[in-house]
């Protein structure tokens, strides 16, 4: 979910938003996401929009990139479909907010998280690019969300959540010429449960053709 303003988006990130941003309250894999990056080692950092799912430059078909929606910390720099984006192609995914579902046999309750002061804040991502081999298709680019250990925030809820980065940690990440360094890979942590709220929002979210505030509306603090 990413609702903020937008200059506050330009302010956080240190960037300019040259293009159309709407406010997002509900994203589906294979939509777009806005993503912040550093193509180049002697660039400035840019915000583009990319899509939702990671297909790796090697795929044949852009399908596999619904399976690479989330990338798992832990495993990421000896996955063949991450580890060339984890080593140069790192990114921020600005956000206001995301959503995970409890699973209960078959019943999925949905849960909105944001930080405590409802602030903007940054996913770590990676991204690729990606051209369809059978024809001369345009350049796709794709990203993925990382993912790590739940917190006590997520506790009853899921067994993953997305790392959270701190904005003091931004250059580091984006930086493509560091490599995926220990100092790197240490940022891969949850975040202190204690800067997160939850709260239960209706089944409004489970269907992608609702996009509006009322999906991240409040049915239960917790």
């Amino acid at each position: 979910m990413l609702a903020g303003n937008r200059a506050k988006i330009a302010e956080h990130f240190d960037v300019t938003i040259g293009l159309d941003l709407v406010p997002r309250y509900n994203i589906a894999p294979g939509q777009e996401i806005a993503v912040v990056r550093r193509p180049a080692a002697a660039s400035v950092r840019e915000l583009a929009l990319l899509r939702w799912g990671l297909v790796p430059a090697w795929a044949k078909d852009r399908s596999i990139g619904y399976k690479m929606i989330n990338a798992r910390a832990e495993t990421i720099a000896s996955k063949p479909a991450f580890r060339e984006a984890i080593q140069h192609r790192r990114c921020l995914i600005p956000a206001t907010g995301f959503f995970e579902w409890r699973r209960e046999g078959k019943t999925r309750t949905p849960f909105c998280f944001t930080m405590r002061d409802g602030g903007i804040f940054a996913l770590a991502g990676i991204w690729e690019n990606w051209r369809d081999p059978a024809c001369q298709s345009p350049l796709l680019e794709t990203a993925s969300i990382l993912t790590t250990s739940p917190n006590k925030a997520m506790e009853g809820v899921h067994d993953r959540m997305p790392v959270i980065l701190p904005p003091m940690s931004y250059e580091l990440w984006l930086d493509p010429a560091m490599p995926f360094s220990p100092a790197v890979s240490a940022l891969l942590q949850p975040i202190d449960a204690a800067q997160m709220q939850r709260r239960q929002v209706s089944s409004r979210v489970n269907f992608v053709k609702y996009d509006d505030p009322a999906c991240a509306e409040s049915i239960v603090s917790v």
